[in-house]
């Protein structure tokens, strides 16, 4: 009995072993690349004659051999259990390198169709030249995986696509030259989860939107920059996306208000509608969409409040409102519900009235709060302690004064008060420019190592420049200009080894310029006028080779120019125009932060932002300098503006100006220069402001088109210079008059030539006369034909006039 019974347990370990075996092999085939060997023959030569009709300048393909596994091949994966090719994964894998010769090209060939199991497909980042897709790609019916992105196609998008019954991915973004006639094929894909139609011209297809509702299973639809402003009027009065979680239709120019579909799609995660110009005011309706947590809306033309629905959306992480100056009201205090938000971005907007500590409840993950010039005030008791820790923080001329608000003082919000934890900041840029700010900057910046980026300007902030800053090594840009502090420069900022930009003007700084600015090599702009500075400009900061901007006007420093600044490379002959201004730009979530800076340039205080990279500036004016201008300086040939005004300045102008060929703005004025003015100025095309006024310049004013274009003012205060634009003339010119006939042409000293034209004109007119009758005279047919015009002219008049007084009479009679 006992042995019948073991061999009874025995029988299922019995029946288990091979099964186990068998579950062995499996997982060791699943497990091991292609234990069968090599690749399928006939697959291999396809992808020999595809690999033909391709261009490789980089030899990327270069496994591609005869001789070699082709499931071993560059961008070739095959089935671990049959051998056969499933995946061929062609893009660029450098998508962020300039150099074009990663690209493929060509194009592409038949051969693909052997390739009976491939599942996935992608060609993105190609360049092939504008072809169109090849329409037998839809008969690769096992494909589920399609990328023709960043392609380089062009034409229409073949119908046969939609004979890919499995697809789920399917991409065709960013094919410059790419449009659509008719969508009905795309309703086909039953199956299709994600749809990428990124710069797809849509705008022949009226239907677009209810062929693609017709998918029941699409869930990410990208239909940035599509011109759907032509028919979207007409294509969103329906549609029923069941599992849509992601919708993109910014930049289409959309005019019309949001249509009611959207709040019917509750399964959204993410909306973009920014860079259109949807209009109507946000609707209440977005409350209904309880899973979304991106929504961008900025660069539209709504108006009227922020819904306070908002604030039922609990998933919110991104809210980015801005760049609709018509949205007014104040800030709903439901906004503080939202518990996940991350980035809020309200800028550039209408809105007023208060923000309170209600509208902060609960935002304990906010990190960037961007809400710059708007009319908004904060307005939170002494002792609040905010929930969150900002990164980004941008209230630019918003209202945060007359003091320092308090309730920054116990938070990690700005670097400008000590905090009570020793929790270091991720804070990246701080800008609370423009506000009514006052008091000192306190010592303990060395909590905020992250910040790159610090504008504090316009404010009334007083005190000196803390040691502490100068732990900022990651520092990039430092903006306190158009304050009232005061004091040295402290030289721990030395430390800021990154620095591209300072901006210290109009305070009342004093000393000499410290050696750690023209030290600093990565420095490209300083910006140091009207303070206190004395002593002589350091001969040092002709090392600054990316120096572009250099300001010094309207202090107290004496000595000469520095005779080397020809080699600041940046400003010299030869050098880029543009150059790298990278170091001085912050791409922070969906913004970029850009600096900017107020320029004295002809005459003039304008802001330069998105142009300041290609400004190249010197200003050296209203100081103490003395001594000739050095001829180095007009080396600068991408110099574009130069102004020496108000020192003491002696000796010559250099015959070599006239090599500075970008100069557009040049000012002399009031020195004690001396000697006639170059006649190389002459060549000085781009130039349209200029003043030499007030100096001892003599002689004849250069003559060209340009030059003489500038009013007398320019020229003013110099006794013993002549000639145009100046009412004074030259010597030899009176002489030459003396010499010219007291009668006839001559006699009309100021324009000569008007005689002549007048003669012109009158010679002409006989002539042309004198022709016609001619003509007239030999040729009887054509004088026939003229007198008989002239007849039936002459009956047309007639006619009409008899007509029309008959009418008058029977109106009057009435």
């Amino acid at each position: 009995m006992k042995s019948k019974a073991t061999m009874r347990n025995s029988i299922p370990m019995i029946l288990l072993f091979p099964l186990v075996c068998f579950l062995s092999s499996i997982i060791s085939i699943f497990c091991e690349p292609n234990t069968l060997g090599v690749c399928n023959e006939k697959e291999k030569h396809a992808l020999l004659r595809f690999k033909q009709a391709l261009s490789d300048p980089a030899n990327r393909l270069s496994s591609w051999s005869i001789n070699e596994d082709c499931c071993r091949w560059e961008a070739v994966r095959c089935s671990n259990v049959s051998g056969r090719v499933v995946e061929l994964h062609l893009g660029n894998p450098y998508v962020d390198s300039d150099n074009t010769n990663f690209m493929l090209g060509g194009e592409i060939s038949p051969a693909l169709l052997e390739l009976e199991f491939l599942s996935c497909l992608a060609f993105n980042m190609y360049d092939f030249g504008g072809r169109p897709i090849p329409s037998f790609l839809g008969s690769m019916g096992s494909l589920r995986y399609l990328d023709l992105s960043f392609a380089g196609f062009g034409g229409v998008v073949p119908h046969q696509l939609g004979n890919l019954s499995t697809l789920r991915h399917l991409d065709l973004g960013y094919n410059s030259g790419l449009y659509v006639e008719n969508l009905d094929w795309i309703s086909h894909l039953s199956f299709l989860k994600y749809l990428g139609l990124e710069g797809v011209d849509l705008h022949r297809e009226v239907h677009w939107l209810e062929s693609m509702s017709m998918i029941p299973s699409l869930s990410k639809l990208h239909l940035f920059g599509c011109r759907l402003d032509r028919n979207m009027a007409s294509s969103l009065d329906y549609a029923n996306f069941t599992s849509l979680t992601f919708l993109d239709l910014s930049d289409n120019n959309c005019n019309q208000e949001i249509p009611n579909w959207l709040f019917n799609s509750t399964s959204l995660v993410a909306l973009d509608l920014s860079n259109n110009q949807f209009k109507g005011q946000i609707s209440e309706s977005f409350g209904q969409l309880k899973d979304l947590n991106y929504l961008h809306l900025t660069s539209n033309s709504f108006h009227g409040p922020i819904p306070t629905s908002i604030g039922n959306l609990s998933s919110m992480m991104t809210l980015v409102l801005g760049r609709n100056p018509l949205i007014n009201g104040t800030l709903p205090k439901s906004l503080g519900l939202l518990s996940n938000l991350e980035y809020l971005g309200v800028y550039k907007t209408s809105l007023t009235g208060n923000i309170s500590e209600v509208h902060f409840t609960t935002l304990s993950k906010l990190k960037d709060l961007s809400i710059p010039q708007t009319s908004l005030s904060f307005l939170v008791n002494d002792n609040w302690t905010p929930p969150f820790q900002l990164e980004n923080l941008d209230v630019d001329s918003c209202k945060m004064g007359p003091k320092f608000p308090t309730w920054l003082v116990a938070t990690p919000i700005s670097p400008l008060i000590c905090r009570k934890t020793n929790e270091r900041s991720e804070l990246v840029v701080l800008d609370i420019s423009n506000n009514a700010l006052s008091g000192e900057l306190s010592d303990c910046w060395m909590h905020w190592p992250s910040i790159n980026h610090i504008n504090l300007g316009s404010n009334n902030l007083s005190g000196e420049i803390p040691d502490s800053m100068g732990s900022l090594a990651e520092l990039k840009a430092l903006r306190l200009q158009n304050n009232s502090l005061h004091g040295d420069i402290h030289s721990s900022l030395g430390n800021c080894k990154v620095m591209g930009l300072i901006n210290l003007s109009d305070n009342k700084f004093l000393g000499i310029i410290p050696k750690w600015i023209v030290e600093r090599k990565s420095l490209m702009i300083i910006h140091l006028r009207s303070n206190k500075f004395m002593g002589g400009i350091p001969s040092q900061i002709c090392q600054l080779s990316s120096l572009r901007v250099l300001d010094l006007a309207n202090n107290n420093l004496s000595g000469t120019i520095p005779k080397c600044l020809n080699n600041i490379s940046d400003m010299a002959a030869g050098s880029n125009i543009e150059g790298d201004f990278d170091v001085l730009e912050e791409n922070i979530n969906y913004e970029s932060y850009m600096e900017s800076l107020i320029l004295n340039i002809k005459g003039r205080d304008l802001e330069y932002k998105k142009i300041l990279q290609y400004v190249r500036m010197i200003d050296l004016s209203s100081n103490n300098l003395s001594e000739s201008i050095p001829v180095e300086i007009f080396s600068l040939s991408a110099l574009q503006s130069l102004n020496l005004s108000h020192n003491h300045l002696t000796g010559m102008i250099s015959v070599e100006i006239g090599g500075m060929k970008y100069l557009e703005s040049l000012d002399l004025s009031k020195n004690n220069l001396s000697g006639e003015i170059p006649q190389t100025m002459a060549n000085l095309t781009f130039l349209d402001d200029l003043n030499l006024s007030y100096n001892n310049l003599s002689g004849r004013i250069p003559s060209s088109t340009q030059i003489q274009t500038f009013s007398p003012l320019s020229f003013f205060g110099n006794v013993e210079i002549c000639g145009a634009p100046l009412p004074k003339n030259c010597p030899r010119d009176e002489e030459e008059e003396e010499t010219q006939s007291p009668t006839g042409v001559g006699e009309n000293k100021e324009f000569p030539e008007i005689s002549w034209i007048y003669i012109g004109m009158g010679s002409g007119f006989f002539v042309g006369i004198l022709g016609v009758c001619v003509t007239l005279f030999f040729q009887r047919a054509w004088r026939h034909a003229y007198f008989q015009f002239v007849d039936d002219i002459k009956d047309w008049i007639y006619v009409a006039i008899a007509i029309k007084m008959k009418w008058l009479h029977q109106k009057l009679g009435r």
